[in-house]
């Protein structure tokens, strides 16, 4: 089956009492037993819900997994990937995350003893240099937020499975549209569903991913124990969103090339960084293993923090928000916005500057997005 019929197909069986084609919202805390120690497989929401196992297992079949395991947010699904964990072991991160997640893994799971080290792992030999005794688990996001830095998934795979390390990535930028990190080697792959996958701005979800069935059942124990799971209507609506989400992205990836191009030859804008651009140090990499580049842009202006607050103030179609990945455009300053919890030094040795501007791009016509970006541009 196409990718472009799974996402409308998969999962999507008749309800068996009333034939319904949309799956009914299960809105309840528990369920009725036949008899003592006698269930029809569900006994209490926060253990499983029907709404959110079919969503789980639609978004382990679109990456491409046997299993998949869904929490309340992005954030939960990460922490829940951290709870494989014990005290003492290390972890080996690219330096370009979510802001959110540093901010995790500096702040919180450093005082139970996790250890962490960021490089930059758009360089494979930057991992392997990395890896200690102690090194259970690499993390990598790619594209990286906000810097979009791509990592070489196979070869970090590779790495993997040659230290015998669990390799986990956060796919929510180039969702399985345009990459599947299983293909490649990971253990697990992370989305925040909040993103692409949901596609419309109104849900928090996150989703985790394995081909590993010892993997998921540990997964399932912390989802279970812990309790951070999405209520049956969000799943409902992320199974919606789900069936519209190839020729959203799709939309977008061919939106953000043209406005990326844009940008890239405006006198005002010093820099723009898209996978797309064969200007992007790893182009290469990401025209390997990615069938394209998703929506995601982010720039640099030539006279700084100050004219990119004046862009950001002017845009009348984009909206200055935080997150990304919904149908309309949206612009952000990571430095104040996403990552302000990332302290000033840091951010800077990243790369992650007072001036840098992401722009997820919607799937608006193309002219209306280059419009509005030229109006805002000119009050530069």
């Amino acid at each position: 089956m196409k990718f472009d019929t799974k996402v409308v197909q998969s999962g999507m069986t008749p309800d068996p009492t009333t034939g319904a084609i949309v799956p009914p919202i299960y809105q309840t805390a528990t369920y009725v037993l036949d008899e003592v120690g006698k269930d029809k497989g569900f006994d209490y929401t926060r253990s499983s819900n029907p709404t959110r196992q079919i969503m789980e297992e639609v978004l382990a079949d679109l990456d491409g997994g046997k299993f998949g395991v869904a929490f309340a947010s992005g954030m939960s699904a990460v922490d829940s990937v951290m709870k494989l964990l014990k005290a003492g072991d290390h972890v080996v991160c690219s330096d370009d995350v979510y802001g959110g997640v540093s901010r995790h893994f500096n702040q919180i799971l450093v005082n139970y003893n996790l250890h962490f080290t960021y490089v930059d792992s758009s360089n494979p030999t930057n991992i392997e240099n990395a890896i200690q005794a102690n090194t259970k688990l690499i993390w990598v996001e790619t594209p990286t937020n906000p810097l979009l830095k791509i990592t070489d998934l196979e070869a970090v795979g590779n790495i993997a499975k040659k230290h015998n390390i669990l390799f986990g990535v956060d796919s929510t930028f180039a969702t399985p549209v345009f990459l599947r990190p299983l293909e490649f080697g990971a253990d697990l792959v992370m989305h925040s569903t909040t993103k692409y996958l949901s596609g419309h701005n109104q849900l928090i979800g996150g989703i985790v991913i394995t081909n590993r069935e010892d993997l998921f059942n540990q997964l399932k124990f912390v989802q279970k124990t812990i309790g951070a799971v999405p209520g049956p209507f969000d799943c409902w609506l992320t199974l919606l969103g789900i069936k519209t989400l190839d020729l959203r992205m799709k939309k977008h990836d061919a939106n953000a090339q043209i406005v990326a191009e844009y940008l890239e030859a405006h006198p005002k804008v010093s820099s723009v960084t898209y996978p797309g651009l064969p200007s992007h140090p790893s182009h290469k990499i990401a025209k390997k293993q990615m069938s394209g580049f998703s929506g995601m842009i982010s720039f640099e202006l030539t006279n700084g923090i100050l004219a990119g607050e004046t862009v950001m103030n002017s845009v009348k179609l984009a909206k200055l928000a935080e997150s990304l990945g919904s149908v309309e455009t949206m612009i952000t300053h990571p430095a104040t916005m996403t990552h302000a919890d990332v302290p000033q030094e840091e951010r800077e040795a990243r790369g992650l500057t007072d001036g840098l501007v992401r722009l997820s791009v919607g799937i608006e016509n193309a002219d209306d997005i280059i419009a509005d970006l030229e109006q805002a541009l000119n009050q530069v």
